[in-house]
C-alpha cells in the first residue's frame, strides 16, 4: 500500500499529546510494515529525526496551517492536488483534519470533541472551523480511530456515526517514564523546588486543563494544612486566558506555584517521577497521557471524575469533582498526609500500567488502517 499521512504535527521539541500520538505510532508502524510506503506531509521544514524508516518519503507542503483560513487552504486547496497526484491507498490523519475535496479514502484519529462541549475555551474562529468542518469529517471518513471508549461514544452521541466505523486506539507511555530511587527524587527536588515536596501538573496551560479551580484548591489546601509543599506546573502557556490569570494572581500562595514552562522529555520524566502526586484534574479530556506516565513512575494520581479520566485511571486515583475547589483540596491533604493512600495508589497503577503502550497503540492503529483500506 501507499499512504499518506497528515504529519503537520510532528515538530521537534514541541510535540504535545496529538504530537506524541503521531510520533510513537507511526514510528513503530513505518518500522514494522516495510512492505509498505509512506508519504509524510509536512506543513514547514522537517527534523529528519521524524523519518524512521527508508520506506517515507517527506514532502513539504505549504502554507503552514496554524489558522482557520490557512486550515482551509492546506486541508481543501493544496491537499487536494497533492493526493491526486500521489495517488495513495489511503489518507491518515492524526489530528482529526481531513480534506473533503479528495476521493482518496481517509482515516482520521479523534482526540475529543472538547469544542462541542466548551466552544468558549477556543477563538471564535477556530471554534466555528472545528464545530462546521468536524462533523463534515467524521461523515467523511471511512474509519475513525478515537483515543478512548468515551470519545467514541462522544463522536457517535454528537455526530450520528455508527460505532461500527469507529476503532479505540487508546494513547500509551514513552519509555523514559521510570520510578526513580531517593536519591534521584532528592535531586530533583533540589533542583526544581530548593528539596522541597511538590504537587505536580503537567499539560498545556488551557482552560479545560482547569488550573483555576486547580490553583484555588492548593490555596485552600495550604490554609488548612500549613507545609512547605509547592505546586508544579509544566506546560507552555499557549492558552494562557484572563480567566486563569485572573485566578492565579489572587492566590494567597502564589509565591509556592512554581512554572517550568515547556520540559523536554528527560527533564519531564524526572520532575514527574519525583512529584508527591500528579494533579490532573482537567474537565474534559479524551484521554489524559500523563495519568499512565505517573503509573510508570509510581506516583500516585488525582484526576477528575469526569468524561475520560475514570476510563484511564480505573481504581488507581483519589478522584475528585473538578468544578469544585474543596473536593480538590481535600485530595490533596489526602495524598499530602497519609502515606498509606500513596502507597495503595502506587500498586494500583502498576497494575494498570501495562493496559496502556505505545507498541498497543500503533498495533490498533494499523488494524484500523487495514479495515479503512478494505470499506
Amino acid at each position: 500500500m501507499n499512504i499518506a499521512v497528515n504529519t503537520r504535527l510532528l515538530l521537534q521539541n514541541k510535540l504535545d499529546g496529538i504530537g506524541w500520538f503521531t510520533y510513537e505510532s507511526l514510528k513503530r508502524i513505518t518500522t514494522q510494515h516495510p512492505e509498505h510506503h509512506f508519504f509524510f506531509i509536512f506543513d514547514r521544514e522537517y527534523d529528519p529525526a521524524f523519518l524512521f524508516s527508508d520506506n517515507i518519503t517527506p514532502i513539504i507542503l505549504y502554507p503552514q496551517a496554524r489558522h482557520p483560513v490557512l486550515y482551509y487552504t492546506w486541508f481543501e486547496i493544496a491537499l487536494p492536488k497533492l493526493l491526486e497526484r500521489l495517488k495513495p491507498d489511503l489518507f491518515l490523519s492524526p489530528d482529526g483534519f481531513l480534506s473533503l475535496k479528495t476521493q482518496v479514502k481517509s482515516l482520521t484519529v479523534f482526540h475529543d470533541l472538547n469544542f462541542e462541549h466548551y466552544p468558549e475555551d477556543i477563538p471564535f474562529l477556530t471554534r466555528r472551523y472545528y464545530r462546521h468542518y468536524f462533523p463534515k469529517y467524521a461523515a467523511k471518513a471511512a474509519r475513525i480511530a478515537t483515543v478512548s471508549t468515551y470519545s467514541k461514544e462522544d463522536i457517535v452521541k454528537q455526530y450520528h456515526v455508527s460505532p461500527n466505523k469507529i476503532d479505540v486506539v487508546y494513547d500509551g507511555w514513552h519509555e523514559k517514564y521510570v520510578p526513580l530511587n531517593d536519591a534521584e527524587k532528592a535531586r530533583v527536588r533540589e533542583e526544581l523546588t530548593e528539596g522541597l515536596p511538590y504537587f505536580i501538573f503537567i499539560g498545556t496551560l488551557h482552560p479545560r486543563k482547569n488550573l483555576v479551580n486547580l490553583f484555588r484548591a492548593f490555596d485552600l489546601f495550604k490554609k488548612s494544612n500549613p507545609s512547605e509543599v509547592k505546586l508544579l506546573i509544566v506546560g507552555a502557556k499557549k492558552w494562557w486566558t484572563r480567566d486563569i490569570d485572573f485566578a492565579y494572581n489572587r492566590m494567597i500562595f502564589s509565591d509556592d506555584v512554581i512554572f517550568t514552562g515547556r520540559m523536554d522529555i528527560d527533564e519531564l520524566s524526572g520532575a514527574l517521577g519525583a512529584a508527591l502526586a500528579l494533579t490532573y484534574v482537567s474537565y474534559f479530556e479524551g484521554f489524559g497521557i500523563p495519568i499512565v506516565e505517573a503509573f510508570r513512575c509510581d506516583v500516585p494520581v488525582i484526576t477528575s471524575s469526569v468524561t475520560s479520566m475514570p476510563e484511564v485511571a480505573g481504581d488507581a486515583a483519589l478522584y475528585v469533582d473538578p468544578f469544585n475547589p474543596e473536593s480538590i483540596a481535600e485530595a490533596l491533604y489526602k495524598a499530602y498526609q497519609y502515606e498509606s493512600i500513596r502507597s495503595d495508589l502506587v500498586v494500583r497503577g502498576r497494575r494498570r500500567k501495562d493496559l496502556f503502550s505505545w507498541q498497543q497503540t500503533a498495533d490498533r492503529l494499523w488494524e484500523s488502517i487495514e479495515s479503512a483500506v478494505k470499506t
